[in-house]
């Protein structure tokens, strides 16, 4: 029996449960994200609509372990981005930008009152941790080793573990 439908459902709730966290940190929690922060969730918007080709291709092995695969390299690069972002939490390295939110909407009359309301978040401050570990340090375990185990089904396509 094929690690495909397995592969493919791990691809598509991955991204979907990581979102949805991020979203509800922020939402919710009141976490509001910096500029990298930012950044890890792109690829996971990206790995969402990859693997819903790949269930819509469920009848194509081929396309569909494709658009997995595809989906499982976004995960892992929103991973990548999220283990760089925790290394500059924890001072391991320098960032890459200035890391402050930008004022959203609105029109041109009122943008000083955006940016004077716009919470400043920097990206070398982890805002939350649990057990030593931030947002992004839990993003990048999680992507990474989604990934991983992702691309590790479709390449023992055939056997069950």
């Amino acid at each position: 029996m094929s690690n495909l439908p397995l592969a493919r459902l791990l691809a598509l709730a991955t991204p979907v449960l990581l979102l949805g966290g991020a979203y509800a940190s922020q939402y919710i929690g009141g976490l509001h994200p910096c500029e990298m922060c930012w950044w890890q969730r792109y690829p996971h918007m990206a790995a969402i609509p990859l693997a819903l080709l790949a269930f819509a291709a469920k009848g194509n092995a081929r396309t569909s372990a494709l658009f997995t695969a595809l989906a499982a390299i976004a995960i892992g690069i929103s991973g990548g981005i999220g283990l760089f972002h925790a290394g500059v939490e924890y001072g391991w390295w320098p960032g890459l930008t200035t890391c402050s939110t930008t004022p959203t909407g609105g029109s041109t009359a009122d943008i000083l009152t955006q940016i004077m309301a716009t919470p400043i978040t920097r990206c070398d401050v982890a805002p939350w941790s649990l057990f030593g570990i931030s947002l992004a340090g839990y993003n990048g375990l999680l992507s990474v080793g989604a990934a991983l185990a992702i691309l590790g089904l479709l390449a023992g396509k055939g056997r069950r573990r």
